[in-house]
């Protein structure tokens, strides 16, 4: 009969990290801690089932896949905000694509760029307001 008590010193196999965990830092590395730490500690009762679901699957299902990059997600996340007219993730995501120093982030340059694009597709007055929430961002990120 072995003794469990003095099993081998073979170290233990650390656990996969859950898709949860996967996305929280997915989506720490896209957002930033701040808004991150500031959205769970928004949790409550109520919401608290929906901010893991969103976790587990657009951060670690969507976010996490290999087939496009960071920088393409970005790209494709602004469009879709700016054509749906969700201004408040329109910003989120303008700020954090500013803000990237991992190198999947957009210059000043590209963000104008993706929001000339969005101007025929999306239309005018929709890049009418994207352009004048991103010249706030960036007076805010420069002032």
């Amino acid at each position: 009969m072995t003794d469990t008590k003095h099993a081998s010193s073979t170290p233990a196999t650390p656990e996969p990290q859950s898709s949860y965990e996967k996305g929280l830092s997915t989506r720490r590395e896209v957002l930033g801690d701040k808004w991150v730490d500031r959205s769970l500690a928004r949790r409550t009762e109520f919401n608290t089932e929906f901010q893991e679901l969103i976790t587990r699957y657009a951060w670690d299902e969507i976010w996490g896949r290999p087939g496009l990059s960071r920088q393409m997600r970005r790209v494709m996340v602004l469009s879709v905000t700016m054509s749906l007219g969700r201004w408040e993730e329109f910003e989120l995501h303008v700020r954090a694509a500013l803000q990237a120093t991992d190198g999947t982030g957009l210059s000043v340059e590209e963000l104008k760029e993706v929001l000339l694009q969005n101007a025929i597709y999306a239309g005018v007055p929709a890049s009418n307001t994207a352009f004048n929430l991103a010249q706030d961002i960036l007076n805010k990120l420069q002032g």
